[in-house]
């Protein structure tokens, strides 16, 4: 009778055995097959952000910030941040109550301001306005002074005729 409990209980923990080994076997092929697929998109994400950054450059190409020959006209002036001090300088302009004064537009759901601003270098700026519903862009020219003033010059400008 003896024999036998420990005959079974060989057979039971030789099966035990069997299964852990199999199911072992099946987990580790899972795993080596996931890491395959992380590794995959591991590899097509960095190339997504390389295209990113590419992207990012050629953008960043027309700033004020990137342009070393546009900065060479501020450097007596001794600005951290020329294109942050510009860009502050024309939202200023939108302190004034009512419409922005360089906004040649009334608004219709609201008083018309500047609200993005993109310095392309020492000369125009690109700045989207908004009422808050319709949308425009407009190019402005300025001048940076010496006493640190500056003169803005609306060029041209274009409002958004439908809204979404």
């Amino acid at each position: 009778m003896k024999n036998k409990i420990f005959l079974y209980l060989f057979i039971f923990a030789s099966l035990i055995g069997l299964y852990l080994f199999i199911s072992s076997d099946k987990i580790v092929t899972a795993h080596i097959e996931k890491i395959k697929r992380l590794e995959l998109e591991t590899v097509a994400l960095k190339d997504s952000v390389q295209e990113l950054n590419i992207k990012v450059m050629d953008v960043q190409h027309f700033s004020l910030e990137n342009n070393d020959y546009a900065l060479e006209n501020y450097e007596h002036l001794n600005l951290e941040n020329p294109e942050r001090y510009i860009a502050d300088k024309l939202l200023e302009t939108n302190e004034s109550p009512g419409n922005n004064p360089l906004i040649p537009y009334e608004g219709m759901e609201g008083d018309f301001k500047i609200n993005k601003i993109n310095v392309l270098n020492h000369k125009w700026i690109l700045a989207e306005f908004t009422d808050g519903k319709h949308w425009g862009e407009m190019i402005i020219e300025y001048r940076l002074k010496d006493d640190l003033g500056a003169d803005f010059t609306l060029t041209d400008h274009l409002l958004y005729t439908s809204t979404f």
